[in-house]
């Protein structure tokens, strides 16, 4: 741990703080004790008492004259800290580069927040903050991050800043080694500060006379009031008020940048072959996207669409970067671009041909700027939907005669995070500092956090658009961190059509993955308002992606599970050829029979339009099954659950294998391999497990609307010739690339299929009964989670 260094007036080498301090108190001690001995000799109070006023005015750093006299103590003081940069901060992220920020914390409080530089070791800052304290007995703590997007930001060090080791009224250059508490022997880089202490009375006396107090035009200027207090008074609720405020427009995005990218042109070759497997990283802020990588071509078609949200505090650029996907080693760079998006026209398609730098090649984009709606943070008392002018509204804004009317605005979705009950206890006090994380997809906000408490109200109100009904509404509760990333609490998610509105529910918190409870319950009310048609139309087009997703990991119990999964569903095709084969066998006489009858009659009658009238027939005959009670909608997932059970275990002792051998790390292509095993064994599953959760009305919206698809079907095929409705379909996909060369290819069926939650899912979004007669610390221990 470091801190400000100071001059030794013999040798002029640097000391730290805390050493100086230490031959301070030392001297201080010594003459202390030389005056009592004298007054006790002369038995003379007025001397005892003059000359300990002469020691507290004469103490000062050892070898240095003081600039000005002893500090006010009692007085306010303000102190100006310009933070410039770092230099040779560590590497948190895998390209060797890290996305630092930077935080101050007096009093256990965050008081400051830098700007996040983005893939830098050595980030300039030169940003200031003005920082008002009445005590010099609290160090200054300051700690740099990595940020990530999402939750886990990575630690890279902290440091602290004595200010009682500070004079008045001089600039005093700081350099602070930054070190890691765990790990103090690792050198973790340095922060270059400017630091200069004064007393309050003679800045406001300056401004009075007309200086200007703050003189560094390109520095930030933040001014706040800091107080040591063990009791919140209203003052401090007021400044919480106002922080909370800032937090909350930080959050809140003005507008969609939506981006399809559609294909690069003569890119730069990277592989021996003399081809590329390019992909594409786009950055606008914090924000990060990683396209698809198309193998071995120079002149890629991704023809993929994405949003990302457009903030005003961090600009309009946005960074293209072009990869090359290596198995085995580092990907290769193969150039970049930038746009500034705010010379682009909003509510217009823009089609843009970018070329990168040093013509290696181009990339070419449609973008469309779109202002952002019905996105917002408030109170309980001020939310829109509670408002019967404001719901009406929006009641019309999605009513059936505006179907058609901006088909990707599919509703609106408003969730009171109220408060949580029983938390675990992530602090070795036996607290927690929680604070909540709402997400839609894509698009995330948070609460504040309450600090020392497992039993939170936050009674906040979040407003999000939906763009896709299928979405899943993700809630987590996370524990506040000083030295890392935030704790992990707990999590539920709930799919949007599972939803009832104004219902005021309890949610038993799960772990990570979603397969068991953990401790802890969260009240939340959510209302959703959709229109029917446009989330029906966007079923069928391809699902949005997210930004970042979790990077996949070699596992034997989910490489076990998913080939179990992909088992399950052959054995039933096996089952269902045997059962057509015992037919033939004449294992049963009267079914053979009836089977016989059923294949003449249908063979002599058959006609095209059978095919998807069979379908129908199967889902209503389902339909027909649920509603009696003879089948459950959710079939078979229990010999999944008990397989995402075995996987929470075995994952952790993966991780903690992974930590002490490292070996499957150094061997990508192994690696690779297995990953892409097990993705396909997962994605073949998933497939039979989305059709069999189809026909079993898992999701009846999806249920009614394949009803609908195959009624419309029916009728075609029985009344059009089938020769007509190929033709229009061959002649239809013939002229889609000459009708629109930009458009963005997709699969109907498959991307219905998308929507239908697989077995994994269904157990994932089921929610868990709360039992009333057990409290969150019972539960806790019968079911660990």
């Amino acid at each position: 741990m470091s801190s400000t260094p100071w001059r030794d007036s013999r040798s002029g080498a640097l000391l730290p703080a805390r050493q100086m301090r230490e031959g301070l108190a030392t001297e201080t001690l010594h003459a202390f004790r030389g005056i009592l001995a004298s007054a006790a000799a002369h038995d003379d109070s007025s001397r005892l008492t003059s000359a300990c006023g002469r020691l507290m005015s004469s103490i000062h750093a050892p070898g240095q004259r003081s600039a000005s006299p002893a500090l006010p103590f009692s007085g306010m003081l303000q102190l100006d800290i310009v933070l410039k940069k770092g230099n040779n901060l560590a590497a948190r992220d895998r390209g060797g580069t890290s996305d630092p920020y930077v935080k101050f914390k007096l009093s256990g409080k965050e008081v400051y927040r830098s700007r996040t530089i983005q893939k830098n070791l050595n980030p300039v800052w030169e940003e200031r903050v003005c920082l008002i304290v009445d005590s010099l007995h609290e160090p200054l703590y300051i700690k740099v991050f990595d940020y990530d997007f999402g939750l886990h930001d990575d630690f890279i060090g902290s440091a602290y800043l004595y200010l009682e080791s500070l004079e008045q009224n001089r600039p005093l250059d700081v350099s602070l080694d930054l070190r890691d508490p765990h790990h103090p022997q690792q050198d973790l880089g340095t922060l270059d500060l400017v630091v200069t202490l004064a007393p309050k009375d003679r800045v406001d006396n300056e401004a009075k006379a007309g200086l200007k107090a703050y003189r560094w035009k390109p520095y930030v200027s933040k001014t706040m009031l800091l107080r040591r207090s063990w009791k919140r008074s209203s003052k401090t609720q007021q400044q919480s008020l106002r922080l909370s405020d800032l937090h909350r427009k930080c959050q809140l995005w003005s507008g969609i940048v939506s981006i399809s990218l559609i294909e690069g042109r003569d890119l730069i070759p990277m592989d021996q072959n003399g081809f590329s497997d390019p992909y594409v990283k786009f950055r606008l802020g914090h924000q990060k996207y990683k396209s698809k990588t198309m193998p071995k071509t120079l002149n890629p078609q991704w023809r993929e669409p994405f949003d990302l949200h457009l903030y005003e505090e961090e600009g309009y650029l946005l960074e293209i970067s072009v990869w090359d996907k290596d198995t085995g080693r580092r990907d290769d760079f193969i150039g970049r671009c930038q746009l500034d998006l705010s010379t682009l026209s909003k509510e217009h398609t823009h089609k843009l041909e970018l070329p990168l730098e040093e013509e290696k090649g181009m990339v070419v984009l449609l973008i469309t700027l779109t202002a952002s709606t019905a996105v917002s943070i408030s109170d309980l008392s001020v939310n829109i939907l509670d408002d019967p002018h404001e719901r009406q509204q929006i009641d019309k804004r999605y009513g059936l005669l505006r179907s058609f009317t901006n088909v990707k605005d599919v509703g609106v979705v408003q969730v009171k995070v109220l408060r949580a009950e029983g938390l675990m206890a992530a602090d070795v006090t036996g607290k927690s500092d929680p604070f909540c994380v709402v997400e839609l997809w894509n698009d995330r906000l948070q609460t504040h956090t309450v600090y020392k408490n497992l039993s939170p109200e936050w009674n906040k109100v979040f407003t999000l658009n939906v763009k896709d009904i299928h979405s899943v509404l993700e809630v987590s509760v996370y524990d506040e961190d000083r030295d890392r990333s935030a704790d992990f609490l707990g999590k539920v998610a709930i799919p949007l059509l599972h939803i009832h509105n104004g219902e005021q529910k309890a949610y038993v918190l799960k772990n990570k993955e979603l397969t068991g409870p953990t401790k802890g319950v969260i009240f939340l009310e959510i209302d959703v308002i959709f229109n029917s048609v446009k989330a029906s139309l966007r079923t069928v087009v391809p699902a949005e992606r997210k930004y970042i997703e979790e990077e996949q990991k070699v596992s034997k119990q989910l490489l076990q599970q998913n080939f179990s999964r992909v088992k399950r569903c052959i054995l039933f095709l096996i089952n269902v050829c045997n059962y057509i084969n015992s037919c033939f066998e004449w294992e049963s006489p009267q079914r053979s029979i009836l089977a016989f009858l059923l294949f003449v009659v249908v063979v002599w009658n058959f006609e095209i339009y059978m095919v998807p009238l069979s379908l129908l027939l199967l889902l209503a005959w389902n339909y027909f099954l649920l509603a009696s009670g003879k089948k459950s909608r959710d079939g078979d997932v229990e010999a999944v659950e008990d397989f995402l059970q075995d996987e929470v275990e075995e994952y952790d002792r993966d991780d903690k294998d992974s930590e002490k051998k490292g070996f499957i790390d150094k061997l990508y292509a192994i690696q690779d391999v297995c990953v892409s095993v097990q993705n396909a064994l997962d994605e073949v599953a998933s497939y039979g497990e989305r059709i069999k959760n189809t026909f079993n009305w898992t999701v009846p919206f999806l249920s009614w609307l394949a009803i609908a698809s195959l009624s419309v079907a029916t009728l075609v095929i029985y009344f059009i010739p089938l020769r007509y409705v190929v033709l229009v379909w061959g002649v239809s996909k013939f002229t889609r690339k000459l009708r629109d060369p930009y458009m963005i290819d997709n699969n109907e069926l498959l991307d219905f299929l998308s929507r239908v939650p697989s077995d994994v899912q269904v157990i994932q979004y089921r929610e868990l009964k709360l039992d009333p007669g057990q409290s969150p610390s019972k539960r806790k221990r019968n079911n660990p989670g």
